[in-house]
């Protein structure tokens, strides 16, 4: 049977919604590490081309699975743009703006400006998905924004470019993840489909972006290609980008959008951790570690409430505490109790 059952039209166990945020958080830890490993140790010096092997990777991956009939869903016809759409292009707007962000933007200040991403997930959700979220829910997101903004306030350059762009990406990163979550319900594509032709319709374009800003070039002249090892770590990094965006859909799949982004930051809170004590290059600061501690305390409240707690039982505290989060019966706004 065609993988196509709705988002939500069943309650998932515990078990299922841990195991799934667990194996992103993993994945993401580790293509980190594989991708630092090209792109720095090895200076390979086209991340775009790395970014194309990774798509033909999960173009490849899923469609043999599809001929040999261990998943299913619909064949490519007309209808497939009008399906998937925006999801392409809002990977596209995610791209080009996370790229731009960074050139004038410091690490802190980068990373405290994409945990608004979490926010705007949250008021997406609501909008688009028309969910509920709990009081207990949403004071965890902010305790996370809080955090971030606290850890990086030794920091405040201000750039109007820099800000603009960031802002952008974190809409477009927390449409993309909406937007995933509503496409998983979509009859004929399913987790597999949503994964297939969002890389699909995405290798064509991205090769030929890469081919003019002369990313294609970079990475056709790369002398590391005759190095076994470098070799080995280019195709393992493309395979990680396969088990990431495998590992996101499920993620979503099984939970929220909101719950992908919240474990993503969880995960990047815990890597600072780790550079603390395991890195050189960390400059410890009180009010860093203040800030972070305090993000990393917002993520673990909304984890223990999340997975702790069954759908049936957050939707009714929703209810019983007001519904935190409600639509304006004109539909111009939302309402935050």
């Amino acid at each position: 049977m065609p993988d196509t059952t709705p988002p939500g039209s069943g309650e998932h166990s515990a078990l299922l919604r841990f195991s799934s945020a667990l194996f992103y958080a993993i994945s993401s830890f580790l293509i980190t590490v594989v991708n630092k490993t090209v792109l720095t140790s090895y200076r390979f010096p086209s991340y775009m081309f790395l970014g194309v092997g990774q798509m033909v990777t999960t173009v490849v991956v899923i469609y043999a699975a599809k001929k040999s009939k261990t998943v299913q869903f619909q064949d490519f016809d007309k209808s497939i743009f009008i399906k998937i759409f925006p999801l392409p292009l809002l990977y596209v707007g995610n791209q080009l703006t996370g790229l731009a962000s960074t050139q004038k933007l410091s690490l802190p200040m980068f990373t405290v400006l994409r945990k608004f991403t979490i926010l705007m997930t949250m008021i997406l959700e609501v909008y688009i998905l028309r969910k509920t979220f709990p009081r207990s829910l949403v004071f965890s997101v902010v305790t996370i924004v809080v955090g971030a903004m606290i850890a990086a306030s030794s920091d405040l350059a201000f750039d109007v470019r820099a800000y603009t762009f960031i802002l952008l990406n974190d809409v477009f990163t927390a449409s993309g993840s909406v937007y995933t979550k509503q496409k998983l319900g979509v009859e004929g594509l399913g987790k597999y489909g949503v994964l297939f032709y969002n890389a699909l319709l995405l290798v064509i374009p991205t090769v030929l972006f890469s081919a003019l800003t002369g990313d294609l070039q970079m990475a056709v002249k790369f002398e590391g290609w005759f190095n076994g090892t470098f070799v080995f770590c280019f195709l393992l990094s493309c395979i990680m980008g396969f088990v990431l965006m495998y590992s996101i859909v499920l993620c979503s799949y099984y939970n929220s959008a909101l719950t992908t982004s919240v474990v993503g930051a969880i995960k990047n809170v815990a890597v600072a951790y780790i550079g603390i004590f395991l890195g050189g290059d960390y400059l410890f600061s009180w009010t860093n570690f203040i800030g972070l501690s305090i993000c990393m305390s917002g993520g673990l409240a909304y984890s223990f409430i999340t997975f702790t707690t069954k759908s049936s039982q957050v939707k009714a505290e929703a209810k019983e505490s007001g519904t935190v989060i409600t639509l304006d019966p004109t539909g111009r706004g939302a309402t935050i109790f």
